[in-house]
């Protein structure tokens, strides 16, 4: 026979145990209901589950000479090199958006071949310095310079 102490051990233990499960089943609910899926356009044309009605990311490069810009809105097609897909935009797009570079764009599908963006995500390579560094660096009068295309600072320059 068990004492109480031992009982008491087991019922506290079993409903911590139950309370952590239900914990961790609600943050996982949670994560796939907010979940935003992430497909290239070789991936949206190769699969029939994906909802036209459910937000999406759709990622690749900015096709070189497709960005068409009209007052608030921007068109242009998103490759993978193996497929393309068309995107509309409207809103301002961000700094480092450009033809050639990678982008993430957030929204729905109207159909397999055009995308409805609500949001533009601008990829950028590890060598960026934002202006307001370099500004800060200027004003420290710290030397900034590039070499290879990666950014290099010098303290001070040596006078001989």
């Amino acid at each position: 026979m068990l004492s109480k102490k031992v009982k008491l051990r087991i019922v506290f233990l079993t409903l911590l145990s139950l309370l952590i499960v239900s914990i961790i089943i609600l943050v996982l609910q949670s994560l796939e209901k907010n979940l935003v899926y992430f497909f290239s356009p070789s991936e949206i044309y190769e699969r029939s589950d994906i909802s036209l009605n459910k937000k999406i990311r759709v990622g690749g490069v900015v096709k070189k000479y497709s960005v068409k810009k009209e007052k608030n809105n921007t068109t242009f097609i998103i490759t993978d090199y193996k497929n393309e897909i068309v995107v509309s935009y409207d809103g301002s797009t961000p700094n480092l958006f450009s033809e050639g570079k990678g982008v993430v764009a957030e929204g729905k599908l109207k159909d397999k071949k055009y995308f409805l963006a609500d949001k533009i995500l601008a990829k950028h390579d590890e060598n960026y310095m934002p202006p307001e560094v370099k500004d800060i660096l200027k004003e420290k009068n710290k030397w900034l310079f590039t070499l290879n295309n990666k950014y290099y600072i010098l303290n001070s320059i040596i006078k001989c």
